[in-house]
């Protein structure tokens, strides 16, 4: 496992805040120990937190131009044909992944192919699991065409997300798996697939990125 580099200067912020908070606290009461301890505590459960929050775990991934691979962790929350109204512009299967902040938050590329849009919308702040929250909240959109399809992906930050990173411009080359950006503290990100895709996943599923296949292209 390793730390994302967005991450490092979050975590250096906390360490140095919660530093200075226990030397404050041990220094005006030190006469209660059990306080002391338990600030202590407290504190060192929420750093190792805020760490595994930016933790990119080693795993194996899946690489396979027919198939369509999880861009992020979480669990699965909408599947369903609705219109895409910002590039296509017409009916799209829509699969959703609800990132909560337990889960690792790399987003990766789905598929391999040449980056067509890149557009960040600044929004609302709506949980994440909100009907509107694709269209409203704070997000960040982008198309990737292989020759043969198109396949929209859209970050979403929720209530607690304040930050979307995105690493893609448009014209670039991507190769499926490779880091798409990543999202601060609690998430969503939408993929829109041709109607008629083979959809492999299941409502509530709990999907890894980078290993589960959302869909099987035409």
């Amino acid at each position: 496992m390793t730390i994302h580099r967005e991450g490092k200067a979050t975590i250096a912020l906390t360490f140095a805040v919660l530093a200075l908070l226990n030397i404050a606290v041990f220094y005006f009461l030190y006469d209660s120990p059990v306080m002391c301890w338990t600030i202590l505590g407290i504190s060192l459960v929420f750093f190792l937190f805020i760490v595994s929050f930016f933790r990119i775990p080693s795993r194996e991934m899946q690489f396979d131009e027919k198939l369509v691979i999880a861009p992020a962790d979480g669990k699965i929350v909408v599947i369903e044909e609705t219109v895409e109204g910002e590039y296509f512009k017409d009916k799209r299967l829509q699969v959703s992944i609800f990132m909560s902040p337990a889960n690792v938050h790399v987003n990766r590329n789905p598929i391999s192919g040449s980056v067509k849009l890149s557009q960040y919308h600044a929004g609302k702040y709506l949980v994440a699991w909100h009907p509107k929250a694709s269209t409203e909240n704070e997000r960040h959109t982008v198309v990737i065409g292989n020759g043969k399809t198109d396949i929209l992906v859209r970050q979403i930050a929720g209530a607690l997300a304040r930050r979307i990173v995105n690493y893609l411009k448009p014209g670039m080359e991507v190769k499926q798996n490779m880091e798409m950006g990543f999202i601060k503290f609690g998430s969503r990100v939408d993929i829109y697939l041709p109607v008629g895709t083979k959809v492999n996943v299941n409502l509530e599923q709990i999907v890894r990125g980078g290993q589960t296949v959302i869909a099987e292209l035409a």
